[in-house]
C-alpha cells in the first residue's frame, strides 16, 4: 500500500511492517503508540525504523494513519490505561464525572 510520511511516498505492507520491526525493542511509551505482534512501541519509533528518516521530519499521527491503513491497532493518546480505568470504577457517579471533567470532586462526599 503506498503512504506518505514526510512527504516522502512509501509502498509499506504489513508483513515488510512486522520483518523490519522483528528484534527492535520498544522504546518508553509517551504518546501515541502502535501495536505490532505483542508489542506496543511508539509512533515515532515505528516511523524511523520503516522509513529511516528522522524523527523530526514526520509527526506520529502520519505513522498511525499509515499504520491504520496497513491493519495494525493504533493507540492514542487520549486512551486511559488499566490502572486509570480501576480507579475510575472505585469513584461513584459524581465523582467519576467530576474527574472526567478536571474539576475537583464536592467535599464531604
Amino acid at each position: 500500500m503506498r503512504c506518505v510520511i514526510a512527504r516522502f511516498p512509501f509502498d509499506l505492507t504489513k508483513s515488510g511492517v512486522l520483518a523490519s520491526m522483528k528484534g527492535v525493542k520498544p522504546e518508553p511509551i509517551t504518546g501515541e503508540s502502535v501495536l505490532i505482534g505483542r508489542r506496543h512501541y511508539p509512533a515515532k519509533q515505528v516511523g524511523v525504523v520503516i522509513t529511516r528518516q528522522d524523527p523530526r521530519d514526520f509527526t506520529s499521527g502520519e505513522v498511525t494513519r499509515a499504520m491504520t491503513r496497513l491493519g495494525f491497532t493504533c493507540r492514542g493518546t487520549q486512551e486511559p490505561t488499566r490502572e486509570s480505568a480501576t480507579a475510575m470504577r472505585a469513584l461513584t457517579p459524581l465523582q467519576t464525572a467530576s474527574a472526567l471533567l478536571g474539576s475537583p470532586a464536592p467535599l464531604g462526599l
